[in-house]
């Protein structure tokens, strides 16, 4: 679904990643670890399309990212990248509306999936008035309604409570019982665990060998 090819990404003179090669089947869980800085978020973002890598390339579905592929993936920014003069369910039907769906259903998907994280009771609220774990819930609602074929996370569990993790983290699994596939750039062991693999990234290079766990999430 997902193949990365000598992907190296260079920001003012300096290296962030260099020479990654990497693929995602559908259904696939792939962890990817490192320490703060090792280049994770960029990872992503390259994945995602968001940015283009200063070497190499990423292909979806046999094809360079463009704006078709970006529709079936969904990625959940660290920093949640929500609008904050809209409420958690606004927020949630917009990114629906502009991926092609009516208002109605619009509604309905951006309901449901809230209330899948515990968020229904505060639908209505204000971005700005949530706390950061229910931002981040808010965030991984509006990733999960667009039922996307790739799933990107940026340390998705590192705002919630125990109880929140294991939900935040099983609604993200399950994403990939219906065939899609997730990479979740994650600090957290527990969570690296339930991956089927795991990609360890130190000075923006894949490594090979056992982690040390950064208990920094940021």
């Amino acid at each position: 679904m997902l193949r990365a090819e000598g992907l190296s990404h260079t920001i003012d003179g300096r290296a962030i990643l260099t020479g990654i090669d990497l693929e995602a089947t559908a259904g696939e869980r792939i962890a990817v670890i490192g320490p703060s800085g090792s280049g994770k978020s960029t990872l992503l973002t390259l994945l995602a399309g968001v940015i283009t890598p200063t070497h190499g390339q990423v292909r979806f579905r046999g094809a360079p990212i463009g704006e078709s592929a970006r529709q079936e993936i969904s990625y959940v920014f660290q920093g949640y990248g929500l609008m904050s003069l809209l409420t958690a369910a606004e927020n949630v039907e917009i990114a629906l509306r502009a991926a092609g769906r009516p208002p109605a259903k619009a509604r309905e998907l951006a309901a449901d999936a809230l209330e899948t994280l515990g968020m229904t009771p505060y639908a209505d609220h204000l971005i700005e008035e949530l706390s950061g774990g229910q931002q981040q819930r808010t965030a991984v609602a509006l990733a999960l309604a667009r039922r996307p074929a790739l799933l990107l996370a940026d340390e998705p569990t590192a705002e919630q409570d125990p109880g929140h993790r294991d939900l935040v983290l099983k609604r993200l699994l399950a994403e990939t019982e219906r065939g899609a596939a997730l990479i979740i750039a994650t600090h957290d062991p527990e969570v690296a665990a339930q991956c089927d693999r795991t990609l360890r990234l130190d000075d923006g290079i894949i490594r090979d060998g056992c982690p040390e766990w950064d208990s920094n999430p940021h």
